[in-house]
């Protein structure tokens, strides 16, 4: 690839935010705000699908789907040595879905 200024300007943006993110208070808060949001989209999601009873198995299929590809994702050997901080958020943001939903089914079958 040449070296063109947008590619100087990509790439500074990029070891900047390397760096920002380095600090580790402010990977901190990035995954606990990746959690929070997650909860946000779980609860979201239950809403929405429970309005229209007719995509509550076609969303459930998908959520599960998209969970087991993160799953399948993070915990693959090839990617523990040098796990990146996007792959941990994700992680994070499925957590967080996860424990909404479940969350969710409680408080409906009380």
């Amino acid at each position: 690839m040449q070296n063109t200024r947008i590619n100087g300007l990509l790439g500074a943006i990029a070891a900047v935010t390397q760096r920002w993110f380095f600090n580790p208070w402010r990977r901190l808060s990035l995954l606990a705000m990746s959690v929070l949001f997650g909860f946000f989209l779980g609860s979201a999601f239950s809403t929405i699908a429970g309005q229209a009873a007719d995509w509550d198995i076609v969303g459930a299929a998908v959520l599960v789907t998209i969970s087991e590809i993160i799953d399948r994702v993070y915990y693959n050997r090839i990617w523990q040595a040098g796990r990146g901080l996007w792959l941990e958020a994700l992680n994070a943001l499925k957590i967080g879905l996860t424990y909404s939903l479940f969350l969710e089914a409680f408080k409906l079958g009380s």
